[in-house]
């Protein structure tokens, strides 16, 4: 798979990576249901870009667990853009995982981890500086599975389309009942991708202290 002119300005000196992804993704990411056949000529421009420009919202170093990584989007693409991070892939279907496996073998990811879980069976596993989520579920009950995977000041950040301004209205009370002040929309990749990508990001809060009651 080629990369489509422009791409060096995404990936830089992490392009030849990001072929050899795309590679995979063309050829066994098809043949195991992974990604539809119809996706192959789009996969530069509808995928792996829109995922790359996520970069720019995640702090440097962070660690990043991706909910319902799926074929690697957006977690693989992530790990290849950004070595700095620490990133898990959380996906409870084995032969999901078994490919994304293969993936971080064959790609040398060595900021990577693979786990087969469900994001609500981890709960207090992880304090993650950033959960990130593509075409996993909508808002209200996405948030419900990132945020107890997040430590105080963590913040949720899922790739969303046409609806984000719709989901994040549809989300209020699940929010309010998490105790959420924060909860925007982003656009990233400006100048890169056309149109930029569209991003809810969700602040997770510390929980409230206990009022210490009068001794007895």
């Amino acid at each position: 798979m080629p990369a489509p002119a422009g791409a060096h300005v995404i990936f830089g000196e992490t392009l030849p990576v990001a072929e050899r992804y795309a590679a995979l993704l063309a050829t066994a990411g098809v043949e195991r249901g992974l990604i539809g056949p119809r996706e192959v000529d789009r996969l530069w421009e509808r995928h792996l870009f829109n995922c790359a420009v996520l970069a720019e919202a995640v702090p440097q170093k962070a660690t990043v667990v991706d909910i319902g990584s799926g074929a690697g989007l957006p977690g693989v693409v992530l790990a290849i853009v950004r070595p700095d991070l620490s990133i898990t892939l959380l996906e409870p279907l084995l032969r999901r995982t078994n490919f994304l496996t293969e993936v971080v073998e064959e790609l040398e990811l060595t900021n990577v981890t693979v786990r087969r879980a469900r994001a609500e069976e981890v709960v207090g596993e992880y304090a993650a500086d950033v959960v990130t989520a593509r075409a996993v579920a909508p808002l209200e009950r996405l948030v419900g599975w990132a945020l107890p995977l997040l430590r105080p000041g963590g913040e949720l950040l899922a790739l969303k389309g046409d609806r984000a301004a719709a989901e994040l209205e549809e989300a209020a009370a699940v929010l309010k009942g998490f105790g959420v002040r924060i909860a925007e929309l982003l656009q990233v990749g400006h100048g890169k991708v056309d149109p930029p990508a569209t991003l809810v990001r969700v602040l997770a809060e510390a929980p409230p202290r206990r009022k210490k009651g009068p001794r007895r």
